[in-house]
């Protein structure tokens, strides 16, 4: 975690967007009206909306817990991606 007044964020913009970028760090930035802003990558930012909305109802949260609790007995199936977009494809021409 990066924890920086404005003013050094302001003199290090470029080293700090490369921290961010290459170690998936959150910038905390404090301004000078006492507020605090947050700075992270588009891709830390979109993991966050995906898992907010992933966990946005009690039937996918039920769901999900349900799909940890068989992959932790072992029951998996295990499947090559190219025989499922071909099983895809052809549930599609029907």
């Amino acid at each position: 975690m990066i924890v920086l007044n404005f003013s050094n964020f302001r003199k290090n913009l470029a080293s700090v967007f490369d921290t961010i970028e290459a170690d998936f760090e959150r910038a905390f930035i404090s301004r000078p009206n006492g507020k605090t802003m947050v700075v992270l990558s588009l891709e830390d930012f979109e993991s966050m909306q995906e898992t907010a909305y992933l966990n946005s109802t009690k039937a996918n949260i039920a769901h999900l817990e349900a799909s940890i609790a068989q992959a932790k007995s072992g029951k998996i199936r295990s499947f090559n991606t190219d025989d499922f977009k071909l099983s895809t494809l052809a549930k599609n021409e029907d």
